[in-house]
């Protein structure tokens, strides 16, 4: 199964992304051609799996310690595999590709903790993290070969196993001539600095800090459970922003750490955000005004890492935005206000689909893997070499 892979000029490989938001499963059918820093991709189709708001409140409770337990790991791991098989699935349906064509599926898996230093109080928080939605029931479920758990192999080299799109933002973004920044916005928000002309060691990349998940959790509490995002920013544009309250938030000391650095939910989760709509609510903010003063802190928080880790090191003339945040226009209008010197723009103007271009990564990391490629960027993640990531699981 596998050599036949090798011997076509192109391949059908489908990538599934499933993020910090917590709000679904992304999937990508993408045709590849070549590998390494050369590869050609080409998204064939894209669909997006969202998950109910049942499964979406179970994995927040999965992603708390305090509410969270070890049968409920294990029984979700194979839960979520059972989900993305079918992702693989309807996106093949829909794109009218028999399933038999489909060469490979890539899976991120759905992070549940992440650890990207070690606790020096408790010997057994070394670094580490866990993505769960097992690959062998994927294998099984879609008759396909699944590469996945990509993470763990660069924790193994020293790196904090993310961010990991910076590979395939500087093979789809880089330019001779423009410095430019990619910036996603999904649950977390993270940013890849490719300075004009750069090499693979010349990128800087980071998580800026949290993307939607604090605007999500704030919609979410704000409306009763009746909606989970702000649909185009059109409730933070109703509102005017409390910028003390964001001078506040921006104290919290991730954003004074040096690149690099990552972070996540059990950072910046549902505690972290009941916290703040909590002092919002005693400052007598109004529901608009809350929603707005997240978003404000999310487009502040990336403008600060740029001012603070990028710009004084590379020039930049444009700002790439993709993941859910692309469709907030009101956090775009205040990210671009932030930004005058930058032109800011979103992905979906280089041909990349937003919602997909995580998922067209991790379909390209696939790839690297099957031919024995490096699939990361050390500069990225602070590992002490280039390594290969990922495991196999095979449908026989």
């Amino acid at each position: 199964m596998l050599a036949s892979y090798f011997r076509k000029p192109q391949r059908l490989v489908v990538g599934l992304m499933s993020g910090t938001s917590l709000d679904g499963v992304d999937a990508a059918i993408v045709r590849i051609e070549g590998q390494g820093l050369d590869t050609k991709v080409e998204l064939v189709h894209y669909t997006a799996v969202p998950y109910d708001d049942t499964l979406r409140e179970k994995l927040k409770e999965l992603c708390s310690l305090d509410r969270s337990n070890v049968a409920m790991v294990c029984g979700m791991n194979f839960y979520l595999g059972r989900i993305f098989a079918e992702a693989v699935r309807l996106a093949a349906a829909e794109a009218r590709v028999p399933i038999d064509e489909i060469d490979l599926v890539s899976s991120h898996g759905q992070t549940v903790w992440h650890i990207p230093e070690a606790d020096p109080n408790e010997w057994h928080q070394v670094r580490s993290t866990l993505q769960i939605g097992d690959l062998s029931v994927i294998a099984k479920l879609t008759g396909k070969p699944v590469v996945g758990d990509y993470r763990t192999a660069d924790m193994a080299v020293g790196g904090q196993g993310a961010p990991l799109v910076p590979y395939a933002d500087f093979i789809l973004f880089r330019d001779a001539d423009k410095g430019r920044i990619a910036q996603n916005i999904g649950g977390i928000g993270n940013c890849t600095a490719i300075p004009a002309g750069a090499l693979p060691e010349d990128v800087i990349a980071f998580d800026t800090g949290p993307g939607n998940m604090l605007i999500d959790e704030a919609v979410y509490q704000l409306s009763g459970g009746t909606k989970s995002y702000d649909d185009g920013g059109a409730w933070a544009a109703q509102g005017r922003a409390d910028e003390s309250l964001v001078d506040r938030m921006l104290s919290h000391p991730y954003f004074a750490l040096k690149p690099v650095k990552t972070t996540g939910r059990e950072m910046f989760g549902k505690p972290y955000a009941a916290e703040w709509i909590g002092e919002a609510r005693r400052l007598g903010l109004a529901d608009a005004d809350i929603v707005a003063t997240f978003t404000a802190f999310t487009a502040r928080s990336i403008a600060a890492g740029y001012r603070d880790f990028v710009f004084s090191v590379c020039r930049s003339d444009e700002v790439i935005v993709s993941g859910g945040g692309a469709h907030n226009r009101a956090l775009l209008r205040m990210l671009a206000g932030l930004l005058p010197e930058q032109r800011v723009l979103t992905s979906d103007a280089f041909g990349i689909s937003g919602d997909a271009k995580e998922a067209i990564a991790f379909a390209l990391f696939a790839n690297n893997f099957l031919h024995g490629i490096p699939n990361q960027l050390p500069s990225a993640t602070g590992a002490s070499r280039p390594t290969v990531m990922g495991k196999l699981a095979l449908p026989e």
